[in-house]
């Protein structure tokens, strides 16, 4: 008896409590996931990084014997400059001397990395001047970037999410839970199709040194608004027609980043994924709803009465006659 009432009041503690239960093996999971993913990447990188070192030191201590003259300081300042200047995008090497970075097309291309949060980081601004340019650019463009986005995936969600799945529901009689499923998978794989499989093929080919894995690596880390950086299409030497070029990834990376929030839209409407978000969000207390309706019940009440008995008034003011008249045999009863 003691064993079945102690069972039934953890259930019920369970029960009540099942939303924090959730949110703590949430972000017990969410701790466990950045782990598993730094003991991988250190696994696989790390020999890796190792090999590279050994190479550039066997290489600088090459260079050294090779010229006598020249010290071990002197070059790692030669050096030193070089890689800051490599961090701000320009390079010393001879076939890269034709490319500016800050030409219009060019500086397009950051702007549109910069508003959609990709953030490449292989141009960034170099004076004091562009700097808190950027920052205030940033402040004001980033929200409101945000809100022409949300407003643009809002109307295409309608007219390629809503209204297809209204249609076979209505039309056909389909479930409207399966019509979803079935529509949010064919939507997701169109859109990889069309913004990653296809466009991968194309960078492979219109970038030398790209394969067809390393072209589909760039369009998930931009498309993901990741944007590492260590890939970014026409900064080659050769590069033909670069302006256009850059336009084009331009435009690319924004219908690219619209279709990937309009598939995020539509399967965030999915009834599954609905009741699967809600198992981490916190209940609102039946009590305070009760107070917010009761209290939104009055004020609606007394706005009403208000409104009517105002009305009453205007109407009075409205038609004197009809006062005088009411007055007036309101006298005589009172005479007789």
């Amino acid at each position: 008896m003691l064993q079945s009432l102690a069972g039934s009041s953890c259930v019920r503690l369970v029960e009540r409590h099942r939303s924090a239960w959730c949110f703590g093996f949430l972000v017990l999971g969410y701790l466990l996931y950045l782990v598993f993913g730094a003991v991988v990447f250190s696994s696989v990188e790390l020999p890796y990084e190792d090999l590279l070192r050994q190479e550039l030191r066997k290489l600088k201590r090459r260079f050294l014997e090779e010229h006598e003259c020249l010290s071990e300081p002197q070059l790692e300042q030669f050096l030193g400059r070089v890689l800051e200047a490599s961090n701000y995008g320009v390079s010393v090497l001879s076939n890269a001397s034709g490319n500016w970075n800050w030409d219009f097309t060019s500086a397009l291309f950051f702007a549109s990395t910069v508003l959609s949060t990709t953030g490449y980081g292989h141009t960034v601004p170099l004076s004091d001047g562009g700097k808190a340019f950027c920052i205030i650019y940033s402040v004001i463009g980033i929200p409101f970037t945000l809100l022409f986005l949300t407003a643009v995936v809002q109307r295409v969600t309608v007219h390629v999410t809503r209204r297809p799945v209204l249609y076979f529901h209505i039309r056909w009689g389909f479930s409207k839970q399966v019509v979803a499923i079935v529509h949010a998978v064919l939507l997701g794989f169109v859109t990889v199709s069309c913004f990653f499989f296809i466009p991968a093929a194309v960078f492979s080919v219109l970038e030398d040194d790209w394969n067809f894995l390393e072209s589909f690596y760039f369009c998930f880390i931009s498309l993901s608004t990741i944007g590492l950086g260590d890939y970014v299409p026409g900064e080659g030497y050769n590069q033909k027609f670069r302006e256009l070029y850059k336009i084009g990834i331009t435009c690319y990376l924004l219908l690219g980043l619209i279709a990937m929030l309009v598939v995020l839209e539509t399967f965030c409407e999915l009834h599954e994924l609905k009741k699967l978000r809600k198992m981490f969000y916190v209940k609102k207390d039946k009590d305070e709803d009760q107070v917010h309706i009761m209290e939104h019940d009055q004020l609606s009440f007394s706005s009403i009465t208000e409104q009517a008995a105002g009305m009453k008034e205007d109407q009075k003011q409205n038609e004197p006659f009809v006062a005088t008249q009411s007055a007036a045999d309101t006298d005589g009863s009172v005479d007789h």
